[in-house]
């Protein structure tokens, strides 16, 4: 069997600070960037070396403001990384010099080991060692060759079975028992990669969340030789497993005795089987088997710059929220609201529709209705909380005003798309707080007050989109005409359809937003 490691899989809450950390202050090079496998709209970033050599990779799920995790027995709770041993010395000025918390120098096993914290509060730790296997040095990753991280050393396992563990992975993985340090039992590779097992017995059980290490996977030669593994795991009835193509490599997946997730990956075709090795990297992919509009799915996830490149820096705003720009703004932004069950990504891919040059921000509702997100509560299908929308437009105003200071937004050049609770929202907004909403689109939506207070809304401009089979069609001319009677110039526009989007809705939003939009106004 080939031995060691080939990667080690984590989860990171925010994906441009973990590109900072692993790619800047680290070094290494992100070698892939693809849509997940799982979910395609879920990030998943690769770093390694030079040459995405397996046993150097480290891989992120993107998890952007997910729920924490906490790391227990039955999960991995470490990630090491080979250094030359007169190069810790170098990290641990650089540690400080970028204010990276650490731990250390210590002694472990005989070897020099330096511990971080990456942003997410994963453990890094980086270990002297005189290296012997192949490594391919970065030289864009602005660390001397010398001081460079070599591959990954090891990782380290929470169990509250040790025994079982450590004879499950000698046993099927291609390690064997090493030396045991305190409640520490070490297994080694032939390649000199080792998996610490770590006696967690009494120990919480871990959780799965942002700032946790979700499995490591392990070495195999060929497809073949996992198939193998996999025959001889299921004669000894080892539990749930499941084998897929991951493109780069063909996989394994299993759980040893005391719940930790781990897998068996093939060294080829490797990270070049789409993209030239001096290139990796650079292209967003999203895998084969998703049928799912691809640019769509683009729209919706992170993105992010590499060191030296243009990057978007997120600030605490009152709504949580996502921005997604074009590759040539034109200076123009849509704030998009999403309906009920949504979130800041669900309507990106209509808004780079319909607005392909403009920056897009996504935000949330904060309002958990019936545990989904809305912009406010319900108390019935016509019946709306007014105090929640009160408070709600109140911390909207705020989110609207800051966005000139936050991301250079031009006020003169915003415009607002809500669908359906989102849409509702916007309405209401521009009933409380005149000014704020100049240009809107309104999908779906209908009025929420109860409050028939005159206001001034002169020179705004509103698209409504309602539709004929849609239970809410027909409250939508009481929305209309109420902003109609405060001086909003409305087009209103009722499509044979329900209370869904199509290419329609689409069509007829992008020509409003430039001028030539068909209609008839309120």
């Amino acid at each position: 069997m080939t031995s060691g490691l080939h990667h080690i899989t984590a989860i990171t809450r925010k994906i441009q600070a973990n590109v900072d950390f692993y790619a800047g202050f680290l070094g290494l090079r992100l070698v892939k960037r693809t849509a997940g496998f799982e979910d395609a709209r879920q990030l998943h970033l690769f770093y390694g070396d030079g040459a995405a050599t397996p046993g150097s990779l480290v891989t992120f799920l993107a998890w952007e403001d997910g729920s924490l995790g906490r790391v227990g027995h039955g999960a991995p709770s470490e990630i090491s990384f080979s250094v030359a041993p007169e190069a810790i010395g170098f990290w641990l000025t650089r540690a400080l010099q970028f204010n990276v918390k650490l731990a250390g120098p210590a002694q472990e096993f005989g070897e020099t080991v330096l511990r971080l914290t990456d942003p997410d509060g994963i453990i890094v730790k980086l270990v002297g060692v005189e290296e012997t296997t192949p490594w391919v040095w970065w030289s864009g990753g602005g660390i001397a060759e010398a001081d460079a991280i070599r591959k990954l050393h090891g990782a380290t396992i929470l169990s509250e079975k040790p025994e079982q563990t450590a004879q499950f992975l000698t046993r099927h993985m291609g390690l064997r028992l090493g030396v045991k340090e305190g409640n520490i039992q070490r297994l080694v590779s032939d390649a000199r990669d080792i998996v610490d097992v770590r006696d967690a017995g009494g120990f919480w059980t871990a959780a799965p969340g942002t700032g946790t290490i979700d499995h490591i996977a392990l070495r195999a030669v060929d497809r073949p030789q996992v198939e193998a593994v996999h025959a001889g795991l299921l004669a000894e009835d080892a539990g749930e497993m499941n084998m897929h193509d991951r493109h780069y490599f063909y996989s394994l997946y299993v759980r040893e005795p005391s719940g930790t997730l781990i897998e068996l990956a093939t060294d080829g075709p490797g990270f070049a089987a789409d993209e030239p090795l001096e290139t990796l990297g650079s292209e967003l992919f999203i895998p084969a088997h998703f049928k799912e509009d691809h640019e769509e799915l683009t729209a919706m996830l992170p993105q992010f710059g590499l060191p030296g490149e243009e990057r978007i820096t997120y600030r605490d705003l009152p709504f949580v929220h996502r921005i997604h720009m074009p590759e040539k703004w034109d200076g123009s932004t849509l704030v998009l609201l999403h309906g009920t069950g949504g979130n800041e990504t669900t309507m990106l891919p209509l808004g780079r529709k319909v607005a392909p040059n403009a920056m897009l921000i996504g935000i949330r509702g904060r309002a958990i209705d019936e545990g989904v997100p809305r912009f406010f509560r319900r108390l019935s299908q016509m019946r709306f909380d007014q105090s929640d929308i009160a408070s709600e437009a109140e911390a909207f105003v705020a989110f609207a005003e800051a966005l000139g200071h936050a991301y250079d937004v031009d006020p003169a050049r915003t415009a607002f798309l809500g669908y359906s609770n989102g849409g509702n929202m916007l309405g209401a907004v521009m009933q409380l707080h005149p000014g704020i909403v100049r240009k809107a689109v309104l999908l779906r939506a209908v009025n929420v007050l109860e409050d028939t207070s005159a206001v001034d809304l002169s020179g705004a401009e509103v698209l409504s989109v309602s539709a004929t089979d849609d239970f809410y069609g027909p409250y939508a001319a009481e929305l209309e005409r109420r902003l109609a009677a405060a001086g909003v110039g409305v087009t209103a526009i009722k499509l044979d359809a329900n209370h869904g989007l199509n290419a329609e809705d689409e069509a007829i939003v992008r020509n409003w937003l430039d001028g030539v939009g068909p209609g008839q106004s309120a």
